[in-house]
């Protein structure tokens, strides 16, 4: 998995890696221009016409070296260094000077009412990177205005000039349609405030020091599949479905049947050798129809979940999808977190009753695992200011209640007890549909019945429901995109691994 550093650390990074692999400064700078110009060469056109917006920063070296690199390959390339007062870096001089007379240079010392930009199709923003600390202002503020208003399709080198990598932006900030950033993604790439800046981030790598990198501490990390990979468990030919656990899933209400329904055949589909679905007797025909490849407990009451199933023999209990928040039912869920001696998956209405009664959260079992989304989670915790505040409260909590805490979103996060949180890379916008949730909660469900721990059952469903989800759209598109059709979809997910 890849560790998110923070900007002090990416700057001592680089320092160190100048002086113990070793190499000069503007030797490295040359590598990340070859990292980003070898991307560039295959995603835009040759017969593009290519602008790059300087600052007089080491970024700013970089989109020049960059310039320089695309006019070799034949691209036809203008540049514009922004100037207000701010002091060239060493770097940025000596790409500067292998430029000069092969590509002109226009500078950019004060606003104009026209568009500098309008014989450019594709923009590339070399302002300020990850150098910046604080908002943008003057004649840097215009520039990026004036590349927002383009038509041309942008793509930042690095950072989106104007964006905190580390806390919250303010004042004018480049929204580009794709980022190249260096070595690895920066924490708010992965946050909805600042992501809407990134657009596709694509990370490089430019070869900073392995060493370093290892040592770094940090708190934040994006999974990769190979994570995955190691995690899954092969079967041996001698197993049987005694093997792979029995889960039970408390699921459905009245109107909400069809969360039942996804939830269990997500289950299924884990690899789990049995699943049991306690449903209000109103569901039980729909679920031995619908699902017949589970078993049904049936309760007393014909429309809630009101009465605690015997709880004996099974490897997991998920709680949640379509239950509702009758009164009953939060009686009957108090009872449960306490009978319970083993870790729970709880979701959806759980989480609702939970923020409404707090009281109760004290009684959730230590492993267990909670998946909200962003508004749920807020019932939970209560509001926050910003994204990296959210990230604080969501390790706070997991800290504090020995939960693991999923955050449903782009880039899902997974805090996890130990103080650590892990960004999902799978998913799409398609996803953002009705029942996506009950899937998630059946697959992690059917996941920890398999004996997966309580933080790899959390990584492992929501890095396989968002590839799934990722089949699915690539089939269907995402605009038609159903939670039926992420089911559907987990058996290609799973055989990806094979």
């Amino acid at each position: 998995m890849q560790k998110i550093l923070n900007t002090s650390q990416i700057k001592q990074l680089d320092a160190y890696t100048i002086q113990y692999e070793p190499i000069a400064s503007i030797d490295l700078m040359e590598r990340a221009c070859h990292a980003f110009v070898s991307w560039f060469t295959l995603h835009v056109d040759i017969s593009q016409r290519v602008g790059i917006v300087c600052g007089t920063g080491n970024n700013g070296g970089d989109g020049l070296g960059i310039a320089r690199l695309l006019k070799d390959w034949g691209y036809s390339v203008s540049v514009w260094v922004v100037r207000e007062g701010t002091p060239e870096s060493p770097d940025f001089k000596t790409n500067l000077q292998k430029l000069t007379g092969k590509v002109e240079i226009v500078e950019i010392i004060h606003e104009s009412g026209q568009d500098p930009f309008s014989g450019c199709d594709v923009l590339v923003d070399a302002i300020f990177g990850s150098g910046l600390s604080r908002p943008a202002e003057g004649i840097y503020a215009h520039a990026i205005r004036c590349v927002n208003q383009a038509e041309a399709m942008t793509i930042a080198v690095d950072v989106p000039s104007g964006l905190m990598t580390d806390k919250i932006s303010t004042g004018d900030i480049i929204k580009a349609d794709h980022t190249v950033t260096f070595q690895f993604p920066k924490l708010s790439f992965l946050l909805p405030s600042g992501g809407v800046f990134t657009g596709d981030w694509h990370a490089v790598n430019i070869g900073l020091s392995e060493r370093f990198i290892s040592q770094a501490e940090t708190k934040f990390f994006l999974l990769e599949k190979s994570d995955i990979k190691s995690m899954l468990r092969q079967r041996s030919k001698f197993n049987h479905k005694g093997n792979f656990g029995h889960a039970l899933l408390i699921a459905g209400s009245y109107g909400k049947m069809g969360a039942a329904v996804l939830s269990a055949r997500a289950a299924l589909r884990s690899g789990v050798g049995l699943l049991t679905v306690h449903v209000p007797s109103c569901g039980y025909e729909i679920m031995q129809t619908a699902v017949p490849e589970a078993m049904a407990s049936v309760d007393a009451s014909e429309s809630i979940f009101s009465e605690l199933p015997n709880l004996n023999g099974y490897t997991s209990i998920g709680v949640g999808p379509g239950i509702g928040q009758e009164k009953k039912t939060i009686k009957v869920l108090s009872a449960l977190l306490e009978a319970s001696n083993k870790p729970i998956v709880l979701d959806a209405d759980t989480i609702n009753i939970l923020g409404a009664n707090r009281e109760l959260i004290h009684l959730i079992p230590k492993g267990s695992i909670l998946t909200p989304h962003p508004k749920e989670f807020e019932r939970l915790v209560g509001r926050w200011e910003n994204d990296f505040e959210r990230l604080h409260k969501q390790i706070e909590f997991s800290q504090k209640t020995g939960t693991v805490l999923i955050v449903k979103g782009a880039h899902t996060a997974i805090a996890v007890p130990e103080g650590k949180l892990y960004f999902n890379n799978t998913g799409n916008p398609g996803m953002a549909t009705a029942g996506s949730g009950d899937v998630l909660t059946g697959l992690i469900v059917g996941l920890m019945a398999q004996g997966y721990h309580s933080s790899e059952s959390a990584i492992l469903g929501v890095w396989i429901h968002g590839l799934a989800g990722d089949s699915a759209a690539n089939s269907l598109g995402k605009e038609a995109l159903i939670a039926s059709d992420i089911v559907e979809a987990i058996p290609r997910a799973f055989e990806s691994f094979h």
